[in-house]
């Protein structure tokens, strides 16, 4: 028994060194992988406690280094009704409480952040924050104040710059957005709720994010943003400033663990046009477009759901004198892949004025190369909607497949052809009207007054050709979806069919 013990004990004595060295590996391996700027903690006879903070940042140097060059920014502004100015936005969808209206011809005071972007006085800011004041007031770190003058605003992306009457300013140092990761740690510096100089911080929850309503895709953090951040800057761990500020995802009308900020390489693109004439110049090409579903994708033959879908070309633009058609699919502009429509919408924007550039696109099944040129945008920003944004919402039904699959008798339409001056008047080249529908087709979303553009990617321009389309769709029938191009007040829509053959 005396034996057995010492060797039990032995065994756990060394199991215990064995331990030891393990945690000690790993606690250097921990502190050999921590980010810049990150300090180790202290040794500690509590292993939980050390285990809790070991590879936590310490923030206190980087906000020393960088604090100087984070402004707060007050405005005032007569206004009769609105939402708040320097309120962080929040996507339609958010659901968020907004505070009441003031009333009419207020004077509203407002609070937001800022960063200087050059020793000169340049400040960089959300559009939101400044837009509508009749005077903007700068408080610098070191509490000097500066009636600013607004350089200009851009309210597609929000971002704005201002300007200030000194010299020899902190200014920010400008980061890489590519190097940028998910899961970094991440800081914010500004005035929320008029408390100046507050630091928060978080990790990079997601990159590229596109949200509802913005022109830019988003940098997704769970950093503490709240009404008087936005405008401040976003920094990594080098002191580096890697965005703006300037939006919340909320349902309560405050933080709720998701905030947003622009790119700050978008940023500066857009503040060097304002801060060289005041406004941003866009290119623009004339159509409307959409988002490419899974089920439209592999019906047209695409395979899979990428590019922007063309609904809508608007009479004499650069896209219609290249020959671009409703239902046509945006699959590369200028060389680079379109994966979504609010790439397209980017990419034209961004294109210089006059630029002859090349359009691929897919149509019934076929890729084709278009050239066309771009022009600008029409004075005052122009109608979102034609230069590459989502249209206006259709949300009639039938957008989808068919409730269950149907035979050609159950397939019930009466058409007739379009005259060439109902085709000008509808924009359409070809395509028949529907003068009644019922069964199957009107289950699948189809009305009275749609016109039918094509079938399974066949051109239709007559009753006769429809019929025989259709008489296709049906002999096939296979039931696999079928699309139906259809134009319908001035948009295109796909519409999707599952046909099947009669059993006897």
């Amino acid at each position: 028994m005396k034996d057995t013990s010492v060797k039990m004990q032995q065994t756990l004595l060394a199991a215990a060194m064995i331990l030891g060295v393990a945690a000690q590996g790993w606690a250097a391996s921990a502190a050999a992988n921590m980010p810049r700027g990150t300090t180790a903690a202290p040794a500690s006879a509590s292993t939980s406690t050390a285990g809790a903070v070991c590879g936590l940042p310490d923030f206190a140097d980087l906000v020393e280094q960088v604090a100087p060059m984070v402004v707060n920014i007050r405005t005032s502004a007569r206004i009769s009704s609105g939402v708040a100015p320097n309120l962080p936005r929040q996507p339609p969808d958010s659901n968020s409480a907004q505070p009441p209206m003031p009333g009419p011809q207020q004077v509203h005071k407002g609070l937001g952040s800022g960063f200087i972007i050059s020793p000169d006085g340049y400040i960089m800011t959300n559009a939101h924050v400044i837009g509508g004041a009749d005077q903007v007031t700068v408080t610098l770190a070191d509490k000097r104040e500066f009636n600013a003058k607004v350089i200009g605003e851009d309210k597609r992306t929000d971002v704005a710059v201002v300007k200030i009457d000194a010299r020899n300013l902190p200014a920010a140092r400008i980061g890489d957005v590519s190097r940028l990761r998910v899961g970094e740690w991440v800081m914010a510096i500004g005035s929320p709720f008029g408390l100046d100089n507050t630091v928060t911080a978080g990790i990079v929850s997601a990159k590229q994010r596109d949200t509802k309503g913005n022109y830019l895709p988003l940098i997704q953090t769970d950093v503490a943003v709240n009404p008087g951040n936005s405008g401040g800057p976003l920094i990594n761990m080098r002191g580096e400033v890697v965005g703006i500020n300037n939006e919340i995802y909320s349902r309560s009308g405050g933080f709720m663990g998701i905030s947003f900020a622009i790119p700050i390489d978008e940023a500066i693109r857009i503040s060097d046009q304002l801060r060289a004439s005041g406004h941003v110049t866009r290119g623009r090409i004339g159509v409307g477009v959409d988002q490419v579903s899974r089920e439209v994708a592999q019906s047209v033959g695409l395979g899979k759901p990428q590019g922007a879908l063309v609904r809508q070309v608007q009479a004499g633009s650069p896209a219609a004198r290249a020959g671009m058609e409703p239902g046509d699919i945006i699959t590369r502009f200028n060389g680079q892949v379109i994966d979504n429509a609010a790439d397209l919408l980017r990419l034209v924007g961004d294109t210089k004025p006059g630029a002859r550039i090349s359009v691929t696109v897919f149509r019934r099944g076929q890729t084709r190369q278009l050239s066309l040129v771009t022009v600008a945008e029409a004075e005052g920003g122009g109608d979102p909607n034609i230069i590459g944004g989502q249209p206006p919402a259709d949300n009639s039904p039938g957008a989808g497949l068919a409730n269950s699959p149907a035979t050609a008798q159950q397939f019930s339409l009466t058409v007739s052809s379009l005259s060439a001056e109902q085709q000008r008047a509808l924009g359409v080249l070809h395509g028949v009207r529907i003068d009644a529908v019922g069964g199957a087709a009107m289950q699948a979303g189809l009305r009275k007054g749609d016109v039918i553009l094509s079938v399974d990617n066949i051109e239709i321009h007559t009753p006769q050709e429809l019929k025989v389309a259709v008489n296709k769709m049906f002999q096939a029938g296979s039931g696999k979806a079928v699309n139906i191009l259809v134009e319908r007040n001035g948009l295109v829509k796909f519409f999707l069919f599952s046909p099947q053959r009669k059993t006897s």
